[in-house]
């Protein structure tokens, strides 16, 4: 039997939404078999459906697609884009009416047999979805994407509309190694809103000799707004995605976030040699893609307020 994992370890699922496009979302996850090997170029089957108001909700949409892995195990797709079941279309939903959930079923043989099943609630992209209503559309707080605030810029929001997360609005000069020593492994795997703290700690627990995780390092040594914010981080990998998506050069903000076409380091880990980065170039399909440690690329640290 084979198994479907994500670049999310907590909820095993990812849904991101492509900014400039209201009526498409963007799902990834990457497929291991029994072994914990990686199922790659090859085409699976899976089944997509958005529920209302609980994990076991009534389906108000349903597709289904045919996606093929990656040589990394990644399949990407985008909901709203496939074979339709029913009558319902994607760009009908009220996303003022949720929660919503999204529910995966997924056969790794490629047909409709679908023996991998996983639900988890949306949280960010109904308000992302909502906000393309406007050029900036303040939450209940009276914050939004784009605005500039707590040392940065936001790029997420949660359901809250009150809390979230700022990119620093410049690079750190110059580039990084993920690590000097690349055959540890720092546990590093979290990817969701807020999971590169966590990934944060667990590399500092490895590496705990100062420059010995150059990446990570050059982030946790930043001070800014006179020493106001002193918690910066490196970002997951889903992070940086939100950041390209939101307001960088895949959103609608025009890139407000003054971002280069080059790779971006993540604090998310891949395995005791590799690492995740985002290539902000736009070039590479999936974006994602693991690299060597010991590359140097850009950084851009993270704060959440």
């Amino acid at each position: 039997m084979k198994k479907l994992t994500t670049l999310l370890v907590t909820t095993f699922l990812t849904a991101n939404l492509w900014a400039q496009s209201p009526q498409k979302m963007s799902y990834q996850a990457v497929i291991r078999d029994a072994s914990n090997a990686l199922v790659t170029n090859t085409t699976v089957g899976m089944k997509i459906s958005i529920l209302q108001a609980t994990a076991t909700g009534t389906a108000i949409y349903e597709e289904t697609q045919t996606p093929t892995t990656n040589a990394n195990g990644l399949v990407s797709l985008e909901i709203g884009t496939g074979t339709v079941i029913g009558f319902n279309t994607f760009g009908s939903i009220n996303w003022a009416n949720g929660p919503y959930f999204i529910k995966t079923e997924t056969d790794p043989t490629g047909g409709t047999n679908y023996t991998i099943t996983g639900t988890s609630q949306l949280l960010s992209v109904p308000y992302a979805l909502y906000a393309k209503t406007a050029e900036h559309v303040k939450g209940k707080c009276g914050y939004y994407l784009g605005q500039s605030t707590f040392g940065g810029i936001i790029f997420y929001l949660d359901a809250s509309e009150c809390h979230g997360l700022v990119a620093k609005s410049t690079d750190e000069p110059g580039t990084y190694q993920w690590a000097i020593n690349t055959t540890k492994f720092t546990n590093a795997y979290a990817d969701a809103p807020y999971g590169g703290r966590f990934n944060y700690k667990a590399i500092n627990n490895i590496y705990p000799a100062v420059g010995s995780a150059p990446a990570m390092q050059v982030c946790k040594d930043l001070v800014t707004g006179s020493g106001a914010y002193d918690d910066w981080y490196l970002p997951s990998v889903y992070e940086l995605f939100l950041m390209f998506t939101n307001i960088g050069p895949g959103s609608s903000l025009s890139n407000v976030g003054n971002f280069t076409s080059d790779v971006y380091w993540s604090s998310t880990e891949s395995n005791n040699i590799l690492s995740w980065g985002f290539d902000f170039s736009g070039v590479n399909n999936n974006n994602q893609i693991t690299y060597q440690r010991t590359n140097s690329y850009k950084v851009r640290a993270v704060r959440a307020f």
